[in-house]
């Protein structure tokens, strides 16, 4: 069924705030106020939109080092993610955690892993305990092609067939881990083998096309829910920005400036900007007012950021365990 205009909206609303995020934080990553590491989501927008868009805010979902886009596609509070990244008291994480750390556990944001597939049998995991709850919620969890490197992704979906669990597993193929291309790490261009078919829902898609990822995760979602067992979906997509820090930042040579280009002009924000204003979705004047509340809700949140506290030394040894 064709999205309702309304979806459409909101669908691109979300794509278009992460990107002004990410934009802000790139402008500003070099004065150092941001005293953490931060790999931005620039040219991924589509995946992290359209896969939450499927979600009720009951499910669950885990994430990798690249999650600000969907930390926000999942309502995550911004002024917290910023401060946050400001490492301030009153981020996400009470400032122990950074760029790579992120939790929002009222909107389903169960927590970021800065390690390589570590959120891979984490989301596994609470797929099981949705089920041995008999609660009617969905376990997603998003990793890049450098995760299809690890041992744990084919364990945790083996375990999820095995049982059956209401687990999603998006994949975000962006072409690089770090510096080495997924040509040089996996043989032929279907980087997950094919799990069998009464067992798991599997489909490799433009990661580009939000409605098509929404569509697709949508399918996915259902699958899961209704006790068919796991979904895996392949979308493909390009990091536009180097793996971590700001343009400024990011190494020359290891990629080729045309192929940035080429997707440059693929644009997830752009295109699908341009096709809603030819449908006559979208307006100039109203992205011209969506531009202005997000821009507005951006400074809000870097000023939230920077006049909150930082966390006293009395704090530094809380929430640790020993034996």
């Amino acid at each position: 069924m064709p999205l309702t205009t309304k979806a459409r909206l909101q669908l691109f609303r979300t794509m278009l705030r992460i990107r002004r995020v990410q934009e802000r934080i790139e402008s500003e990553y070099m004065k150092d106020e941001m005293k953490t590491p931060v790999h931005l989501y620039i040219g991924q927008e589509a995946i992290a939109s359209g896969v939450c868009s499927s979600l009720r805010d009951d499910d669950a979902i885990n994430s990798n080092h690249r999650s600000h886009g969907h930390y926000l596609a999942k309502g995550g509070d911004l002024n917290a993610m910023m401060a946050e990244l400001f490492c301030k008291s009153t981020g996400c994480s009470r400032g122990y955690g950074g760029s790579m750390h992120l939790v929002d556990v009222a909107h389903g944001n169960m927590g970021t892993s800065a390690i390589v597939g570590g959120g891979i049998p984490i989301a596994t995991g609470q797929g099981l305990a949705f089920q041995m709850q008999k609660l009617d919620r969905v376990s997603a969890v998003f990793f890049g092609d450098g995760a299809a490197d690890e041992g744990t992704l084919y364990e945790s979906v083996n375990f999820a067939m095995l049982k059956q669990l209401p687990v999603v597993y998006v994949m975000e193929n962006n072409g690089w881990a770090v510096c080495s291309p997924t040509a040089t790490r996996h043989c032929g261009d279907n980087v997950f083998h094919k799990g069998a078919g009464d067992r798991l829902f599997t489909a490799k898609i433009d990661g580009n096309d939000p409605e098509l990822v929404f569509d697709t995760a949508e399918k996915a979602v259902a699958h899961a829910r209704s006790g068919q067992g796991p979904a895996f979906i392949e979308c493909v997509t390009y990091r536009i920005l180097g793996h971590a820090g700001c343009l400024q930042q990011d190494p020359k040579g290891y990629r080729d400036p045309a192929e940035i280009e080429l997707w440059r002009e693929r644009c997830p924000v752009c295109t699908y900007q341009r096709k809603l204003l030819e449908l006559g979705v979208l307006s100039h004047s109203l992205l011209t007012e969506l531009e202005a509340v997000i821009s507005a809700e951006i400074d809000a949140a870097f000023e939230f950021a920077r006049t909150s506290p930082l966390p006293t030394a009395d704090v530094l040894h809380n929430h640790l365990f020993c034996e």
